[in-house]
């Protein structure tokens, strides 16, 4: 279980900060790596990715709504068909990310599965 909230704190601070000089998608690579160096099982690795993620979009968000931004997003929650409703912008935009960033965290499960099978791990042979 604390592995799950390290990777969880470690995906979210990571992602927050590569997000504030990369560009959004940054968070693929590092739920990526996280998930495949923190060894979770994918349920787990899935859920650390997708909280993760979506808190380090929301967060801002939600904070940039609140201090200035919200005609902004209102308007572009206009342009979508959100009707023009800010918070319905930032709680649709935390979900996108934290989809991306769960499939990231599964991805990297998956990969270092198959790279190295569970037997191999444990020192078991057949």
């Amino acid at each position: 279980m604390a592995r799950f909230w390290l990777s969880l704190l470690l995906i979210f601070v990571l992602v927050s900060l590569a997000q504030l000089l990369l560009p959004w998608w940054v968070l693929v690579p590092l739920c990526f790596a996280v998930a495949a160096w923190s060894q979770l099982s994918g349920e787990r690795a899935f859920l650390a990715g997708l909280l993760g993620a979506a808190l380090s979009w929301w967060l801002p968000a939600a904070w940039l709504a609140t201090h200035g931004a919200e005609r902004l997003a209102s308007r572009l929650a206009t342009l979508l068909p959100l009707g023009g409703n800010a918070w319905t912008l930032v709680l649709v935009s935390g979900v996108v990310a934290g989809l991306v960033g769960g499939l990231a965290a599964l991805s990297g499960t998956w990969a270092r599965q198959a790279l190295r099978p569970a037997s191999q791990a444990t020192g078991i042979t057949q």
